[in-house]
């Protein structure tokens, strides 16, 4: 068993870091809302630190999932910052979604003193993180991502190695790409069986199994019907993800003409107080006759 600091506490570390806990890891948390933490230690046992540097202290381990770039660089960076607390040996996995340059400058640091770096964005959402079943993409060098991928198994499904650090942000900008597209195709589709008298609920079960069939038609096509939009991924945080995309695609030369339009239909839905709804509330903007 290894000694594991998990520096973020949200919706999906929470979770993340109790898998560690249930399978005899040594854990300690670090959260900026220090109750958030104390509960996680209730819940879950394991060590609450002050901060950052603290819970990074001697540990084999330091798993971090925060908000973006600027959170990520404020827990690793400083006198409380997680590298002023690890020693060479040690390893840093990074499940922030953040951009690959930012992943790319925390690595050097890391090297510099000695210290392994993984960036490993996850997927799978809220549900994912408390099943164990995240698909983590991974960044880094062969030698640290077979050190770190025993440690990620408590809470993944799946891992994958896709080169160099960078790559894993990278993939997951895929991931989000792809989605931001299909929530759009699903929520015009349910907005059309509902105006044209249809069943929704039945039309998406006949077309569930053929190739129109998705993890965003299988999890979240009902509870769009039903107009619920209280789940984990909120369109603020796939607003931060698209950015971080759109950006990347200006540096890479990619066109990405169907992501830039989903990210100005969500900038829609957060102007009519859709901050914290899910990402599957890109319905809400569309006519339905049943809203009428």
């Amino acid at each position: 068993m290894s000694k594991i600091a998990f520096i973020g506490l949200g919706v999906m570390g929470y979770p993340m870091a109790g898998h560690l806990a249930s399978q005899g890891h040594q854990v300690y948390v670090y959260n900026r809302t220090m109750a958030k933490a104390e509960a996680w230690q209730g819940a879950h046992g394991g060590h609450v630190a002050i901060s950052p540097s603290e819970a990074a202290l001697t540990a084999d381990f330091v798993c971090i999932c925060v908000g973006n770039d600027d959170d990520l660089r404020s827990v690793c960076y400083g006198d409380q910052g997680v590298l002023a607390g690890m020693a060479a040996g040690s390893t840093l996995i990074d499940h922030t979604t953040a951009s690959a340059q930012v992943a790319r400058e925390i690595a050097v640091i890391a090297g510099q003193q000695g210290v392994g770096f993984i960036d490993a964005p996850v997927s799978g959402g809220q549900a994912g993180a408390e099943n164990g079943a995240l698909a983590i993409m991974c960044g880094g060098s062969v030698e640290d991502y077979l050190r770190a991928e025993p440690i990620m198994q408590a809470y993944a499904k799946t891992t994958t190695h896709l080169g160099p650090v960078g790559n894993g942000q990278l993939t997951k900008m895929v991931n989000q790409i792809c989605i931001a597209g299909l929530v759009q195709g699903l929520a015009e589709g349910v907005a059309f069986a509902i105006n044209a008298g249809l069943d929704a609920k039945q039309a998406l079960g006949a077309i569930s199994a053929g190739a129109a069939g998705s993890w965003q038609m299988h999890n979240r096509g009902n509870t769009m019907v039903d107009d619920e939009f209280e789940f984990g991924f909120a369109v603020d945080w796939m607003r931060k993800d698209l950015a971080i995309c759109l950006n990347e695609a200006q540096n890479n030369g990619s066109e990405l003409p169907v992501t830039q339009m989903v990210d100005g239909f969500y900038e829609q839905v957060q102007a009519h107080g859709g901050n914290r709804w899910d990402t599957s509330s890109l319905l809400r903007r569309l006519p339905r006759k049943d809203k009428l």
